[in-house]
């Protein structure tokens, strides 16, 4: 990676100066340089003399000065050809540019991998602060974290995709976690609305669609203010698509804010659900309801229990939805046009759904 970022500023020297420039590492092979014949030749003794002094040297008809870095050892230098006054000029003006653009990738390499060990808690609470300073990285600024999966394996290329949206490398990170797994987290406004993160959302999957035809599944964690808080809001978009699969099967995109009572359910201990239904229906009484009436009693909830509204919907007569409901409430003991029923025997559904994801059958 340094090789290709440094060869993109000296190709832009090679135009205001009719020197050969280029960049050796300390192995003395040159990564970089004008002349692209040249790279991957050997410079050896040139590279051993470096690692000796930070002042210019001059070998072989060029001059060399090392690249400033954080580190105190010589892992590159610049070399210029020629040894006259112009050829110090030109490489001092080279390694100026070039230890800046070192820098600002470095800098921009360590935030990516300190922002990883946050989300991933390989970072102690009390040293997220401290890094921060070092990094210069805002660390109360609201934040929110958007986790991208795929069923399988996702390119490389997904994460320069989602990267390209999210041009602003000093504020919003891309972050690869796993083979099916990209994190993004965005820098927004302390005031965003959930409707905005879901425009985002929305975004990352229409493009990824379109580019590379990968179909995903996002979550969405909330806003959170602090750098130490970054992993809640990492957990709770994994919460989200977790919780998603099991209740909201038919959305890609789900948000942890609109989980509401399955984030309850999921949570859960599995022998309590169990109880649960037992407690509501008498035994076996709910798999006594075949697909027509459980769709029936779907489409009442959806119309929130007005039965005109649902008997238009389902084309069929008011007295038909009637006889239905009647039905229900013979096998179950449960009235939903009652909303205390309702409400019980929406939960009940929920709770079934939820043990048959764990292959407890009731």
């Amino acid at each position: 990676m340094t090789g290709r970022l440094f060869q993109g500023i000296i190709l832009q020297m090679k135009d205001v100066t009719n020197r050969i420039i280029g960049v050796l590492d300390s192995t003395g092979s040159v990564i970089a340089c004008t002349e692209l014949t040249l790279i991957g030749s050997e410079r050896e003794e040139a590279a051993v003399e470096m690692g000796f002094t930070n002042d210019f040297v001059t070998h072989g008809g060029y001059i060399y000065q090392t690249i400033t870095t954080k580190s105190a050892r010589f892992e590159y230098a610049v070399f210029v050809e020629g040894d006259d006054a112009q050829a110090k000029t030109i490489c001092s003006m080279a390694v100026i540019a070039l230890s800046s653009v070192r820098a600002l990738y470095d800098e921009k390499h360590d935030k990516a991998t300190f922002i990883k060990n946050i989300i991933l808690d390989n970072i102690l609470p009390g040293d997220i602060y401290i890094k921060s300073k070092e990094l210069h990285f805002g660390a109360d600024v609201p934040r929110v974290v958007f986790l991208i999966k795929h069923a399988d394996k996702i390119d490389s290329a997904a994460i320069d995709v989602i990267s390209s949206l999210f041009p602003d490398k000093q504020r919003d990170f891309v972050i690869n976690i796993s083979e099916t797994d990209i994190v993004l987290i965005k820098e927004v406004k302390s005031n965003i609305d959930l409707k905005d993160l879901m425009k985002m959302a929305k975004n990352i999957e229409d493009t990824l669609n379109t580019e590379l035809l990968i179909k995903t599944t996002i979550g969405i964690g909330t806003v959170v203010h602090t750098l130490k808080d970054i992993v809640t809001s990492f957990k709770e978009a994994q919460l989200a698509i977790e919780v998603g699969q099991v209740f909201e099967t038919e959305k890609s995109i789900i948000s942890f804010e609109n989980l509401g009572v399955g984030r309850l359910i999921y949570q859960l201990p599995t022998t309590l659900c169990e109880m649960f239904l037992s407690e509501v229906f008498r035994k076996g009484s709910i798999n006594a309801l075949d697909q027509e009436t459980l769709f029936t009693i779907q489409k009442f909830f959806e119309n929130n229990l007005n039965v005109s509204e649902t008997s238009r919907k389902l084309f069929v007569h008011r007295n038909t939805l009637v006889y239905r409901l009647e039905k229900i409430k013979k096998i179950t003991g449960l009235d939903l046009r009652e909303f205390d029923h309702a409400i019980i025997f929406k939960v009940a559904l929920m709770v079934r759904k939820y043990l048959n994801s764990r292959d407890i059958k009731v």
